[in-house]
């Protein structure tokens, strides 16, 4: 059973799963899914186009599935995807995609913090950790377990690779390999992300392989 609050404004042509919190004062529009066990908080806007998995947290104010905030666009039918057990904080936006790639995409178990912004057609992995204030340009492409430290832009079509680190405060103007550590101005790599690594289950063997790798690159 959901529990919807009655200062919510939810379309008939919304199709909502179960055990579904609509906090007061949200919009859900039509063409938008809700998947199972999902929490909107108050005065949140799914706009059509929006697609939640299960267990999907939007917080006060996030926006989600509007238009792409991009000239060439033409009111192509585009969708923004958010995947299973991902936390959207507050004020945080994910526009939709456009015609290049139709959709934008936040994988499953990722934590978006508050004010960040996802650009059209931007896809993110599982696992990604954006801090707050984090500004994604469009069509960046973001690999799981990436953690992108607070108030940091990130260039247009740029790519981070799996498990990597930005420090929080630096621009992201070019593309950053997986398990590096980057920071710095301009951004460089400082060296592998051990720490990430080691919190993440990696082996020693495998940890001083990368180092080893990293020092030739």
């Amino acid at each position: 059973m959901n529990d919807i609050h009655p200062t919510a404004i939810v379309s008939p042509e919304a199709e909502l799963g179960d055990n579904i919190t609509v906090g007061p004062w949200t919009i859900i529009e039509a063409d938008v899914v809700v998947g199972d066990n999902c929490r909107i908080g108050p005065s949140v806007l799914l706009a059509a186009g929006a697609r939640l998995g299960r267990g999907v947290q939007i917080h006060e104010g996030a926006v989600i599935g509007t238009l792409p905030q991009d000239l060439k666009f033409g009111g192509e039918t585009t969708t923004a995807e958010i995947g299973d057990e991902t936390i959207i904080r507050e004020y945080a936006t994910v526009n939709r995609g456009t015609a290049y790639r139709h959709k934008t995409v936040v994988g499953a178990h990722c934590f978006i913090m508050a004010y960040a912004h996802v650009a059209h057609d931007c896809v993110l992995g599982d696992h990604v950790i954006m801090a707050n204030t984090v500004q994604l340009g469009g069509h960046v492409e973001i690999d799981d377990y990436a953690i992108i430290g607070g108030v940091v832009p990130v260039h247009q079509f740029t790519k981070i690779g799996a498990h990597a680190m930005i420090g929080g405060g630096f621009r992201v103007v070019q593309d950053v390999c997986p398990y590096a550590l980057a920071g710095g101005y301009p951004l460089r790599i400082a060296g592998l992300n051990a720490i990430g690594l080691k919190r993440r289950g990696f082996s020693k063997e495998v940890i001083r392989t990368l180092q080893r790798t990293f020092k030739i690159l």
